[in-house]
């Protein structure tokens, strides 16, 4: 696949089936987000995949830290945080973990991790999977978080779901770039 095609033609893919990436397509995925910019080649990031019986294991983790946010929920509502892992044959868990440095703040390490992120859902779409980055309050909670191993130092920054997209990738809405680009003329405008 082309380069420029690929950038202006990748989508969100949100319906995913089996099969879940081969284990040389995930290798490829993983090389291509260990190539985001990173500042002082801190290198902040880890990545964990979860598949098979272990996105079980995930949607109970996500039961038991609703279930310790409001107590009083019903066996119901605690069955949509079940599922939410097996929308997809296989998941990844961004975690970053930022190092001190004089010279690269935490804001530009977590900034490398979210574009090692991208990188890995370019490279999902250059090999004809389908991918999807869900953040959602599990992607941000301590219990969840624990649960996966993370330390105290480490953030997840949210689940990249993988598969094999059914029906076929949509064609992405066209932007205008006028829409979102302004040209600075150097004067101030207070």
């Amino acid at each position: 696949m082309d380069a420029l095609d690929l950038l202006l033609n990748r989508v969100s893919v949100t319906r995913l089936v089996e099969p879940a990436p081969s284990a040389e397509q995930l290798q490829l995925m993983f090389r291509a987000a260990l190539r985001a910019p990173d500042h002082g080649q801190l290198r902040p990031w880890r990545f964990l995949t979860i598949e098979g019986q272990a996105r079980d294991r995930l949607g109970e983790l996500f039961a038991e830290a609703l279930r310790l946010r409001q107590p009083d929920a019903s066996e119901e509502v605690l069955q949509k945080p079940r599922k939410m892992p097996l929308r997809a044959p296989m998941l990844v868990a961004v975690i970053a973990r930022p190092v001190p440095h004089p010279k690269v703040p935490e804001v530009e390490q977590l900034l490398a991790v979210s574009c090692a992120a991208h990188g890995l859902l370019l490279a999902a779409h250059a090999q004809g999977l389908g991918a999807v980055w869900r953040t959602g309050e599990f992607a941000y909670d301590r219990h969840v978080a624990e649960g996966l191993g993370l330390t105290a130092g480490e953030q997840l920054l949210g689940f990249i779901y993988l598969g094999t997209p059914e029906g076929g990738l949509r064609i992405p809405p066209a932007l205008e770039p006028k829409d979102f680009v302004e040209q600075w003329s150097g004067e101030s405008s207070l």
